[in-house]
């Protein structure tokens, strides 16, 4: 007995120093991740000043984009003391996790607006990169990288004329266990998954097509993944949206059942959906072509089996 007992407590030693050293190793690689510097070339964007541009980027930021998510309505960042931001769950200060904070877009005190040239919003929209030429946190570049050029000035144009809002916020930043995990999980640092080299592909034109609706359903990819067939959402404690090509749901729906559901938030089951899971409170701002090019894309697509 006393022989088990020794190897027993050598064997398990030596296992708890094998994953001691992994963490190690794992935070190591994590770190780099995170601190690694981008040196890119930045394609400049024509950024317009009119009203019918400026209007159009409101409707993209709004609607499309919903970018009000995690940067708050008035795109000021969270409100941290009344969790103004729906869902409350888009920024974390988590000693273990890490510390994530939309920031504040406009120009008031502790806004970019003040600081961001064109070039600058190029480079944090489409390639996930800050002012420190290191990637941001849970930006979701990776599908705003495919923004065209016209809708990404039209973007940066809107922007520009945020009205200013104090709003002063901690710097976001990976604590061990986020530094650990970002290894595994690409999203958590954008800029380390896109092609900051890849030749920009043209955008469809705007129509009733499915291929403008692929474009516009690309912030979809976000929650129910790369295939549209479900995935998690991201900072919701494992909640699974659901697989959306026609193998689930709304694969048995009609287009009226699918434009009703976006505009309601109710399903033709009757349930309502939870805004802080689905932006339908969003994506109802869509126009009647942009949900049907959207339908259309949805009803072009292989039926899947659910998966993560």
């Amino acid at each position: 007995m006393r022989r088990f007992l020794k190897w027993f407590g050598i064997i398990t030693g030596g296992l708890l120093g094998v994953f001691l050293v992994l963490l190690v190793v794992l935070f190591l690689v994590g770190s780099r991740k995170e601190n690694r510097t981008y040196d890119i070339e930045i394609a400049s964007v024509a950024v317009p000043t009119d009203a019918a541009s400026i209007a159009k980027g409101k409707h993209y930021v709004e609607a499309i984009g919903v970018c009000q998510v995690c940067h708050g309505q008035d795109l000021a960042g969270p409100d941290v003391d009344g969790c103004k931001v729906v869902p409350c769950t888009a920024f974390s200060d988590d000693p273990l996790f890490g510390k994530l904070m939309p920031s504040n877009l406009t120009s008031g005190r502790g806004g970019i607006g003040g600081v961001f040239s064109d070039e600058d919003y190029v480079r944090a929209i489409r390639h996930g990169i800050g002012l420190d030429g290191k990637s941001l946190l849970i930006m979701p570049s990776e599908q705003f990288n495919k923004i065209s050029d016209e809708d990404l000035g039209a973007i940066i144009a809107y922007l520009k004329t945020l009205p200013p809002v104090d709003n002063e916020l901690d710097e976001s930043g990976l604590a061990p266990l986020g530094r650990i995990l970002a290894v595994f999980e690409g999203s958590f640092l954008p800029a380390t998954q896109i092609d900051h080299n890849a030749p920009r592909t043209p955008s469809p034109v705007a129509g009733v097509t499915a291929e403008y609706g692929e474009y516009l359903a690309e912030i979809c990819t976000i929650c129910h993944g790369e295939r549209l067939s479900g995935g998690e959402v991201p900072g919701s404690d494992r909640a699974e949206a659901p697989n959306i090509t026609p193998g689930g749901a709304p694969g048995s729906w009609t287009r009226s059942q699918f434009i009703d559901t976006i505009r309601s938030g109710t399903t033709p089951q009757g349930n309502l959906l939870d805004p802080r899971l689905m932006p339908w409170n969003r994506f109802t701002q869509m126009t009647d072509d942009e949900l049907d090019a959207i339908w259309l894309y949805l009803q072009s697509l292989p039926a899947r089996e659910f998966e993560k």
